[in-house]
Formats: structure tokens, sequence, C-alpha cells
């Protein structure tokens, strides 16, 4: 049976690479910038962003609660960053979008007030990384397993990653396992 190998993974410089390209005088920059920063500072998966609601984001305590797979909720950490661009976002531009019927408490929004799709996410994310010249094959999960390697990397405690990401399966969490073993060992 093959191994799993560790999934691409973005270095901190690439993904500084990446929100640096994010233009910003585009009606779309400031939330795609809040993307980027919420999808790495929190490790969400893609269905976990395209439904976070503003009501569920605790903005005093730092904490987001998402609905993950399966229904089961789970608060996260938010970080300055993430926090600071998500406020740019409502106060500049969130603010001037009619949300549509059902849409008002979707934190990200398409031109129309409805929730982005996991497809658009995508290809803001694929962009982005054209536009930064990397060569890697980009996704939303890239900024994941990302922000779950630096976590280990920076010394967090593998249980707490595994809360923070709420992997289903034990064996997710083990690839981190041997990517600390082997950060420890350089």
């Amino acid at each position: 049976k093959p191994g799993r190998k560790l999934p691409d993974t973005l270095s901190k410089e690439e993904i500084d690479l990446i929100i640096d390209k994010i233009d910003l005088s585009k009606p779309e920059g400031e939330r795609n910038k809040a993307i980027i920063e919420t999808l790495y500072g929190c490790g969400l998966r893609v269905s976990e962003l395209i439904s976070l609601r503003i009501t569920d984001i605790y903005f005093n305590d730092q904490f987001l609660k998402v609905v993950g797979k399966g229904d089961k909720e789970r608060l996260i950490p938010i970080g300055q960053l993430a926090v600071k661009y998500i406020r740019i976002y409502m106060e500049n531009s969130r603010n001037k979008v009619v949300p549509a019927r059902g849409m008002e408490d979707i934190l990200f929004l398409n031109r129309r007030g409805k929730a982005l799709s996991r497809t658009m996410i995508f290809l803001i994310v694929k962009e982005l990384g054209e536009l930064a010249g990397l060569r890697k094959n980009i996704s939303p999960h890239t900024f994941r397993h990302s922000f779950a390697t630096h976590l280990v990397e920076g010394g967090a405690d593998l249980k707490a990653v595994h809360e923070m990401l709420f992997f289903n399966d034990t064996a997710t969490t083990e690839i981190y396992t041997h990517l600390d073993r082997e950060f420890l060992k350089s």
C-alpha cells in the first residue's frame, strides 16, 4: 500500500506573495484579502468559509464558530490580521452589496448578494497563485495544510492542531506527526 504523501504547502513568504497580488483598487479586492487571511489564519475548509456567518464571528474574543463536516460545530481562534481584514471588508465593501434574501448573515458575498460558491473560491485562489508566479498546484485546501504545517513547525501540540482543524480521521493528523519528526530532525 503506498504511503500518504505530505500535501502541498505554501511557505509564509509564498502566502505573503499571494496576498500582495490582491488588487485592492477593485471592488472585490478587500473581500478577497479577507478570504485569504481567513482561509490561512483559521485553517478553514472551503465549505466552512463560504457558509461563515457574521453572527458566528466573535470579534472581541477573537473566535469563529464554524460548522464543519457532519454538521459538527467547533470554535476556532481567529488571528488579528483576519479580524482586521474582515472588518475592513465589512465596513468598506460588503455594506455596498445588497444581500439576497436569506443571505443577510453570510459574510462573503458576490456582486449579486449571494454566498460565494466553492468554485469561485478555487478561481480566486488559482488566479492569485498565478499572479504571484507560483508553480505549485494551489487550492483553498493548500492554505489549510499550510496553516497546520506552520503551527507544527512553530511548536504547536499535535492534539491542539487536531482540535482546531477537526480532522475526522486521526490518520490525517499523523501526516503532521511525520512532518514534526522531519522538522525536528532537520
